[in-house]
């Protein structure tokens, strides 16, 4: 036998082990888990019937751990985000469901571009949804232990929607972190914030678009979403601008970033007598509101004043990218109206 394949056949053998014994120590958190949802309340027939589907997830504990981390700046990141593509089925997809979309916003009060820029990016408008099953991938990543606690919280969260009986067992699917349905919703979120619009007793954001929408409306609307604003707008600033006046970067959660935005606020006309213009450089909107300046890459990058209803998508989602990706899809399906 030569040296390589020893040493090979040595590498198989341990990864074999190790392998057997991280199953082995899954399938005794398993049971721990198990006995914990009984001692809180869940049915054994419930807890028998979502921890049979229950597997340990290899490729989970991988993406978690080996996220990418790719150098981008949002003029590399937006192309690819919002390509022209998924602008026109945006567009089209607005068009079709604008009777849907109006009574929503008439209801929840959030435009129905926002809400199609959201569904668009979050799950392709509903046909990329992510294929781990649930209850997997949470019990995974609470036996990882790093973030055991936040994942508890999800998994008993998920059960409560097995319970409610809002999606069966074998379609209950979403992203490796857990992330479900059109909306990307975490249990936590569907919790707190799914709609059953159409009232058939389900909250199904997995197959029925009129739940998804308005799931996504009444987030929005919890966050302090308001109707008669936009996002924010790119603007243009004078040479030699201070970076004292935009929002200050490198937060250390939610709470933080909403304290360095109000620092950053000031008022349109405030900011027009700083010298900050529209990106063709006519003057800013003569409206009595406030913005801060947020610079998702750095003073030479792209600028914006963002408006309160910014604060309410980065609640969605904590990335200056992310959320300039939905203002500049929902522009685009909304300019030139449609």
């Amino acid at each position: 036998m030569t040296k390589a394949l020893k040493v090979l056949l040595t590498s198989l053998c341990f990864s074999a082990s190790v392998s057997a014994t991280t199953q082995a120590e899954f399938d005794l958190y398993l049971d721990k888990l198990k006995a914990e949802a009984i001692q809180k309340g869940y049915e054994q027939t419930l807890v028998d019937s979502a921890f049979a589907t229950a597997k340990f997830k290899k490729k989970v504990i991988k993406a978690d751990k080996t996220q990418p981390e790719i150098v981008e700046t949002l003029e590399t990141y937006l192309p690819k985000r919002v390509p022209d593509w998924k602008v026109k089925r945006a567009r089209k997809l607005y068009k079709e469901n604008k009777e849907l979309l109006d009574k929503i916003e008439a209801e929840f009060g959030v435009q129905g571009r926002f809400i199609i820029a959201l569904w668009g990016l979050e799950s392709s408008f509903g046909r990329v949804q992510g294929g781990y099953p649930v209850i997997s991938s949470l019990v995974t990543l609470a036996f990882d232990g790093r973030r055991e606690v936040l994942y508890k919280r999800q998994l008993w969260a998920a059960l409560d929607i097995l319970r409610d009986g809002h999606v069966e067992i074998g379609n209950f699917k979403g992203s490796w972190a857990g992330a479900m349905g059109q909306t990307q919703f975490m249990p936590t979120s569907f919790k707190s914030y799914a709609v059953d619009y159409n009232k058939d007793g389900r909250k199904d954001i997995w197959t029925t678009k009129e739940d998804a929408f308005a799931s996504i409306a009444n987030y929005l609307k919890n966050v302090g979403w308001n109707n008669n604003l936009t996002w924010g707008r790119q603007v243009k600033l004078p040479y030699g601008f201070s970076e004292n006046y935009v929002l200050k970067r490198g937060t250390r959660n939610h709470s933080q970033w909403l304290e360095f935005f109000s620092n950053s606020e000031r008022t349109l006309e405030d900011w027009q007598a700083l010298g900050v213009r529209r990106t063709d450089g006519t003057d800013l909107p003569k409206v009595n509101i406030t913005a801060a300046l947020v610079m998702p890459d750095d003073i030479n990058g792209r600028m914006y004043l963002a408006y309160d209803n910014y604060k309410a998508l980065m609640n969605w989602n904590r990335s200056y990218y992310f959320v300039t990706s939905v203002g500049y899809l929902s522009d685009r399906i909304g300019y030139p109206k449609i």
